[in-house]
């Protein structure tokens, strides 16, 4: 059995065994809630500087296969789990978990009590460990911990976005007879994740994708029917060039906003972000939709917050007051008015928005789901109505 330490940056040290690659890794220790698609969250590059902790004790049971990814390769940092299935059982897979975290170089550690480091993260907040396979001494370790920074004020879009534009190759997976692709649409990478461009290709859209740093008068170039802003990992404070360009954007094409590309959208209309205490990380976070009064189990994956001056009446404990806000919330901008149209239902989070003078709305959660629930997939509709007005 391979040793691994993981020393937190506070001092927290947890001992455990290696799993996947050997040598050391740093990041940020998130904690994930998700029981199944653990292929989706390593290969998701909202996860880029971070170590994961997946909550559900027993993961890599039905293996790894060529199917559920969402990039390339994995971008988490490290992976850390309660207990690693050793065998593979499913018809589609092709290895085993540990071989796959082997193949691509990610060090991981199972044998450890992920409860105790998860409630040390909700009491604590996540912040930046360091996992070993070669340094064993804890103390040792913990001191190099110290010295590590988090992820604000980091610009990470730029380590994962694509070097240049390219379209799309993949269609639907199921096409509804006699559907055709009729809109088309940019989507800037900021991270994106496959199965956004599979979303926005199935409701219709031909889907080109382009580098995090295009200037907004080349998209216009391309005369696209919509833009999407996806997902991605870091500080969103840190990107200015990307407000700038949601900024040159709004009211020239509609526009959609996911995960990143939300708090894009508002810091672009004059909201400010944050920095969550645990973020939300998995696959069973309820939301309200302010203007239906209707909860959706959602996908998450985000650190960080948005908020506007206009909600501080409205604000109870950082978020939105859970108990008593059963209406949209209506905010002015210099760029118009806009509605606050979802909330997250564990914090009172803003979830969403729309603006009410020019043709946008966003996000916080994935509508795409990959993995999780699909309540929200109708998004993907609400921004082809959109783009077809």
């Amino acid at each position: 059995m391979r040793r691994a330490l993981l020393a937190l940056a506070d001092g927290r040290i947890f001992e455990g065994r290696a799993i996947g690659a050997d040598g050391e890794a740093t990041g940020e220790v998130v904690f994930n809630t998700a029981m199944t698609g653990y292929q989706e969250i390593l290969t998701d590059p909202s996860y880029h500087g971070q170590m994961v902790t997946m909550t559900y004790p027993l993961i890599g049971n039905y293996g790894v296969n060529n199917a559920d990814i969402e990039a390339k390769k994995p971008y988490v940092s490290g992976f850390i789990i309660k207990e690693a299935g050793r065998r593979a059982s499913n018809w589609r897979a092709i290895g085993t978990l540990e071989h796959y975290l082997t193949r691509h170089t990610i060090i991981g550690i199972d044998g450890l009590d992920t409860r105790a480091l998860t409630r040390h993260i909700r009491d604590y907040g996540e912040q930046p460990a360091l996992l070993s396979t070669r340094e064993l001494d804890g103390p040792r370790l913990a001191e190099r911990a110290r010295t590590l920074t988090g992820l604000v004020g980091r610009d990470l879009v730029q380590e994962v976005t694509c070097q240049a534009a390219y379209e799309w190759p993949e269609g639907p997976a199921d096409p509804p007879k006699g559907s055709k692709l009729s809109k088309s649409v940019v989507v800037y990478d900021f991270g994106v994740k496959q199965s956004i461009l599979r979303s926005l290709t199935s409701a219709g859209c031909r889907v080109t994708v382009v580098p995090a740093t295009t200037p907004a008068d080349e998209v216009l170039a391309r005369h696209p029917d919509g833009v999407v802003f996806s997902n991605g990992p870091g500080d969103p404070a840190a990107l200015g060039y990307a407000i700038e360009t949601v900024r040159a954007l709004l009211g020239k094409r509609p526009l959609f906003g996911i995960c990143l590309g939300h708090q894009l959208l508002a810091a672009a209309l004059g909201a400010t972000t944050y920095k969550l205490k645990f973020g939300h990380h998995g696959a069973n976070h309820p939301v309200m939709d302010l203007t239906t009064g209707k909860v959706e189990i959602t996908s998450q994956n985000h650190g960080f917050g948005v908020k506007f001056g206009q909600m501080a009446p409205h604000v109870s404990n950082g978020g939105l007051n859970v108990a008593t806000q059963r209406q949209p919330l209506r905010v002015s901008t210099p760029a118009g008015d806009v509605m606050i149209t979802h909330m997250s239902l564990n914090d009172g989070t803003v979830e969403g928005l729309r603006c009410l003078d020019v043709p946008a709305f966003s996000v916080q959660y994935h509508p795409e789901a990959s993995p999780g629930p699909h309540d929200a997939e109708y998004l993907f509709q609400r921004f082809m109505g959109m783009m077809s007005a």
